[in-house]
């Protein structure tokens, strides 16, 4: 049996994987800062990080599915898996700071870290395969990140005053 994290298979799937994993990234960072002012509750923000993340991973696998079924790729439930597994896997990371910490401001500083550390690891892995530059491939992925967490984090407040929700 072949094993399917082979190198030659890792890079067959690599572009799945990036995609769950830049996804995640963006989107669940963007949500968890939003969350966080808007809810002001880690626990109340992990759990619904993680059913956004969930509902998200699934989506994606999905869409991956009938992207590589379109493209008539053998294996599309392959790629999907390794989307969604990539998603999912990056949302758990996310979410954990608001499980393990009480203050809902450590656990979203501690969470941009580990969406930074993340794609710091992401961005070697492209550099060091495709001959990309590490630095402009971190920069770019790093600003796109934070640039949707700032958003969010303005969304979240507008959001939270305009319902005077207070948790």
């Amino acid at each position: 049996m072949k094993n399917p994290l082979s190198k030659k298979s890792k890079k067959k799937y690599a572009g799945s994987i990036v995609l769950g994993l830049n996804d995640a990234i963006v989107e669940i960072t963007g949500a968890l800062f939003g969350l966080t002012f808007a809810l002001q509750s880690p626990k109340l923000i992990a759990a619904t990080g993680l059913i956004v993340g969930v509902a998200a991973s699934l989506s994606m696998a999905a869409s991956e599915y009938l992207h590589e079924k379109e493209d008539k790729k053998a294996k599309p439930l392959r790629y999907a898996a390794y989307t969604g597994f990539a998603y999912f896997i990056t949302v758990l990371f996310l979410i954990s700071p608001f499980l393990l910490l009480s203050n809902i401001y450590a656990s979203a500083l501690a969470m941009l870290i580990i969406a930074i550390i993340i794609i710091a690891i992401y961005s070697y892995y492209i550099s060091t395969q495709s001959k990309i530059s590490f630095k402009k491939r971190f920069f770019q992925m790093a600003l796109i990140s934070l640039g949707v967490a700032a958003i969010s984090y303005f969304i979240g407040n507008m959001i939270r005053s305009y319902f005077r929700i207070g948790i």
